[in-house]
């Protein structure tokens, strides 16, 4: 038979995850293991790169064996939780200190300090990035000037560091390969997202020596392949991408003002901008969508720190027992005309505002205002973010958004029609539901099936994007605008 499956390797925050997909972008299997993080100072979250690892190979050996189709694997996909990083012994392969998770904010004093003497305007001009703990490059020098002795075997290069997708491959080529994406270079703080090479004059702010690096390969490319032992036998990796961006591609967001959200614990929302490298005057981020062919497109990028959290708050902070579904219906009863809004900034508000000391409100409160409005005020206060972030892509990319702009989605949160339809209604776009809410997976996946020759471009990829329901806006324009406006005068009131 053909070699005309793709297995995608999706390393997240959460779990570590395998699926085997076939030429029409259909899911054939998939296994998953837990991922276990750590706490060990406020604000600190680490995870052990072994597990990750481990976990890494169990998940491609399960998902293989039960397809019982070893034999038509074509080629490999990795996509990985982005910022991630991990340090490791050139010799040994051996982690010198745990990996650090985007979500650690150990380094929150260095980026003050490096914003207070004035060099965020720079650093974003060269990276597109803002100063924040959230990216690798404070993260790297960390672990160097922590770790006894670290940095002098950095610069006599004896060690290594890379971003989870580049520690996998790194480890499943036997060492052969040690690579990362454009994409995930995107991430660090390190990278030249105009001249796509990594910066000298970010490594030497951040005092990061270039001996440890990776080469930095397309989305599309020759990562080597694993050792015969993992699989049975060597099976090319001909694809990675950082998870946002791998999800990009999932949706078939491959042209300018295509744009995706993806609704989990938070929300990221990328807008496609081509090769114009857009520059944000509402501090959303400049990344590379993809690199292909040695052709780079970027994208605009805004995250939501709290949007199906919010969801959960329902139910931990508020007593609505029976998960999202209850909450769901709850609001749903809700008076159509209520005016309560809800600000979930429970851990500060992401972009367009980047206010960290920002925190929850709820506003609009009356003697006939309940449960059933609060809940319904949390799931549109997830919807209204998401316009904040679609006005500030509007204004910072005017060329790429266009007038038949439509928002594709995935993530828990896309399962409910009705908050989908709600999200269409507030943001005033159309708003296009996959039908398979694995993207990131099969974005790798697609990545990797054009390296395999299973596609001729990645524009063909893309055809292979899940079916989807489209949804229009049902509501009047007034009521949506007033919304709006409840909602940004309900904003500034929560900045502390």
């Amino acid at each position: 038979m053909a070699q005309d499956l793709i297995l995608a390797l999706d390393q997240g925050t959460t779990s570590t995850r395998a699926i085997l997909f076939d030429r029409a972008g259909t899911a054939l299997g998939d296994a998953s293991r837990p991922l276990r993080q750590s706490y060990p100072a406020d604000g600190w979250v680490e995870h052990d790169a072994e597990e990750i690892y481990a976990a890494a190979v169990a998940v491609l050996r399960e998902v293989t064996e039960a397809s019982g189709r070893m034999a038509d694997i074509a080629a490999i996909g990795v996509t990985n939780q982005r910022e991630t990083v991990v340090v490791w012994d050139r010799a040994t392969g051996r982690p010198i200190h745990p990996a650090i998770v985007w979500q650690d904010r150990r380094t929150a004093d260095v980026c003050a300090r490096l914003k207070a003497e004035g060099h965020e305007p720079r650093v974003t001009e060269v990276t597109g990035l803002l100063l924040d703990p959230y990216f690798s490059a404070t993260k790297i020098a960390w672990i160097l000037d922590k770790t006894p002795g670290a940095r002098a075997r950095a610069e006599a290069g004896e060690l290594l560091c890379g971003t989870m997708d580049c520690w996998v491959i790194w480890r499943l080529t036997g060492g052969a390969v040690h690579a990362t994406d454009a994409t995930n270079a995107s991430r660090t703080l390190l990278f030249d997202i105009g001249a796509q090479a990594w910066s000298s004059e970010m490594l030497a702010l951040f005092n990061v020596p270039s001996t440890i690096l990776p080469k930095v390969l397309d989305c599309v490319d020759d990562y080597g392949a694993t050792q015969a032992d993992i699989l049975g036998r060597e099976v090319p990796i001909r694809g990675v991408a950082g998870d946002q961006q791998a999800a990009l591609m999932g949706q078939g967001c491959v042209a300018p003002g295509q744009m995706k959200a993806t609704y989990g614990t938070g929300c990221f929302m990328l807008i496609n901008t081509g090769t114009d490298r857009a520059v944000s005057r509402a501090r959303l981020l400049t990344t590379v969508a993809a690199r292909v062919g040695g052709k780079t497109t970027y994208a605009l990028e805004g995250s939501i720190f709290v949007a199906g959290a919010a969801i959960q708050w329902l139910g931990e902070g508020l007593g609505i027992t029976g998960g999202p579904r209850a909450a769901e219906a709850l609001a749903r009863a809700a008076k159509p005309d209520h005016a309560v809004v809800v600000v979930p900034a429970f851990t500060g508000l992401g972009a367009p505002w980047w206010d960290a000391e920002a925190r929850g409100g709820i506003f609009g409160l009356t003697r006939d205002a309940g449960l059933p409005e609060i809940a319904a005020a949390t799931f549109d206060a997830c919807a209204l973010q998401s316009r904040d972030l679609i006005e500030a892509m509007r204004a910072d990319a005017p060329t790429a958004f266009g007038e038949a702009a439509q928002l594709r989605i995935d993530g828990g949160m896309a399962k409910s029609a009705w908050f989908s339809q709600r999200l269409a209604d507030l943001t005033g776009l159309s708003v296009r539901r996959a039908s398979y809410q694995e993207t990131t997976a099969l974005g790798a996946a697609l990545f990797a099936a054009v390296g395999a020759g299973l596609y001729g471009s990645i524009e063909e990829a893309a055809e292979a994007s899940p079916a989807a329901e489209t949804l229009a806006p049902a509501m009047d324009d007034h009521v949506r605008e007033a919304a709006y406006a409840r909602w940004l005068d309900a904003v500034p009131r929560v900045r502390l």
